[in-house]
């Protein structure tokens, strides 16, 4: 029976009772032509909660269950999906989870993993069971300056990471924007930088994982060690292992010089990110806009060399103007718009802000950023972060790059008086296994992109179901265009079927079934 074809919610849950259909979490999306309103899963009941307990304090493992403690981790960085888990566990080492995951597989219960906390759809907040904080494992094992890696705890967050190989001359290859992120975390769902374009994501700079699968055994793989289960927990949104350790491929340490061009176009900007992606002319590349009136593409390099053939082979080619071409543009703009002046100064504000912001003079060193960690990982939450995040994304192929980011900014113009776009690609290394079910959009070739449409809500407060209504906006415009995105599950795993299909979304499901048979292991995030 093709649950697709049930109409209603109590029909769907009827139909379930009776055993006609196997339970499958990831329910397609029943409310056709109706607005929906996603809520939160219901809480897990409890059963077996002492017993489970009990016997992980009888192998000294220590589980906390004060309410004020568990209160702590009521939400993730997005501010708008609420839980609170019976009890929370600080990660110890891989040993400890695997006696947590057997004794959840025997007694049925949820166990949701936490890294830096940085999802928006609720994908690292329990709805009851086990709250597995990974902060705990946050050393850095050892660093290969000779074979160029590092291995780390996944808890390990990457500014700290960043410091730790700073010390040895070196550096991560790509990371998130972000690097309050945890690194088990950011493997788990791909990890996409301005620095992506010609490195791909976090995810395919993993050479080894160790990783606690969800029946509770301590296993190591790589491509040639246990390469079934390294495809698997790469880009597996935490459904198929916790990772606990990762050897990364590092490189140099090498300070970067950055530049800003201005466009008035997005149409203009989009085309012209790619054809830096498409050629490799910069070592980082990135669109990020102040409403779509000022849009910058930001193009940094890390050698002298790189920026000088950049210059004189592609410079010329992109229509972005400087700051000051670029400022009287924008004076003529408004000067024939003077009702519109609050949006001039507005704008005027935001760049005044950010670009002192992303250059400070304690991090530059002859015109050169030395210190990217630190000014990224600080500036991105100072300028993007507040009190919820609302951050609906798409993912997609070269072709429908530019369609998709104009259909989205429409939408964010609909809701918003103030909005960003972030917008990058991705170099893909052929057509892993690990792209199937992921942000990664199924018909990219060699390369893919993506943006986060962010509007600025600053201390304006809007309802749930506004904001939840805007970001459905932006999901369903990935269903009719057949993308993917980048914040894959929780509060909007109704659309993964709709999106991917039933044939690609059970084969999955059945992976998932045969490796964690109690279903345990973040069930509320895709499965």
């Amino acid at each position: 029976m093709n649950t697709a074809n049930i109409s209603s919610p109590g029909l769907y849950a009827e139909t379930l009772a009776k055993g006609a259909i196997p339970a499958d979490h990831v329910h397609p999306d029943s409310l056709k032509g109706i607005p929906r309103r996603q809520t939160n899963p219901a809480r897990w009941n409890g059963e077996g909660w002492d017993a489970f307990v009990g016997a992980l304090r009888a192998k000294n493992v220590e589980v906390r269950e004060k309410k004020q403690t568990c209160l702590v981790y009521a939400t993730d960085c997005g501010g708008l999906a609420y839980g609170r888990p019976h009890g929370v566990t600080l990660a110890g080492s891989a040993e400890q989870i695997s006696a947590i995951l057997k004794e959840a597989q025997k007694r049925r219960v949820p166990v949701t993993v936490k890294g830096g906390g940085l999802t928006t759809e609720g994908e690292s907040v329990a709805f009851g069971g086990l709250q597995l904080d990974m902060r705990g494992m946050n050393r850095v094992i050892s660093v290969d300056g000779k074979n160029m890696t590092v291995r780390a705890q996944a808890g390990i967050h990457w500014h700290t990471l960043a410091e730790a190989l700073r010390r040895d001359g070196l550096d991560y290859l790509s990371a998130p924007l972000n690097l309050t992120a945890s690194v088990g975390g950011t493997l788990g769902v791909g990890g996409i930088d301005i620095n992506s374009p010609r490195l791909g994501p976090s995810a395919d700079q993993a050479v080894s994982l160790q990783v606690v699968t969800p029946t509770g055994e301590i296993r190591e793989c790589s491509e040639s060690e246990n390469p079934e289960l390294f495809e698997r927990v790469l880009l597996g949104y935490g459904q198929f292992g916790v990772i606990t350790e990762a050897v990364l491929r590092v490189r140099k340490f090498t300070p970067i010089t950055m530049y800003y061009f201005y466009y008035g176009s997005l149409r203009d900007a989009l085309q012209d990110l790619q054809l830096l992606v498409r050629e490799d002319a910069a070592d980082y590349c990135g669109i990020l806009t102040i409403l779509d009136k000022a849009i910058n593409l930001l193009v940094a390099f890390d050698s002298d060399e790189r920026e000088h053939a950049f210059f004189e082979k592609w410079r010329n080619r992109i229509r972005g103007h400087g700051e000051p071409g670029f400022a009287l543009r924008m004076a003529w703009h408004y000067g024939l718009r003077p009702w519109r002046l609050g949006e001039a100064l507005y704008l005027l504000g935001r760049k005044r802000a950010l670009e002192p912001a992303f250059k400070p003079g304690q991090y530059m060193e002859n015109g050169k950023i030395v210190d990217r960690a630190v000014v990224f990982g600080n500036q991105v939450w100072k300028f993007w972060g507040g009190r919820q995040m609302v951050i609906p994304d798409l993912a997609v192929n070269a072709e429908k790059f530019v369609e998709a980011i104009e259909r989205g900014n429409a939408v964010c113009r609909k809701y918003f008086p103030r909005y960003t776009l972030y917008c990058v690609g991705i170099k893909l290394s052929g057509r892993r296994q690990r792209y199937e079910l992921s942000c990664v959009p199924p018909d990219a070739v060699d390369f893919a992109y993506g943006c986060e449409f962010e509007p600025l809500l600053g201390d304006a407060i809007y309802s749930r179901e506004y904001l939840q209504t805007f970001k459905n906006e932006i999901y369903d415009i990935g269903v009719d265009m057949k993308t993917s995105y980048y914040r894959f599950g929780g509060m909007m795993k109704g659309y993964i079927r709709r999106a991917f299909g039933d044939e690609l979304v059970d084969k999955h499901l059945a992976m998932k079934r045969a490796a964690d048979p109690a279903m345990i292991l973040n069930p509320d995030v895709i499965f």
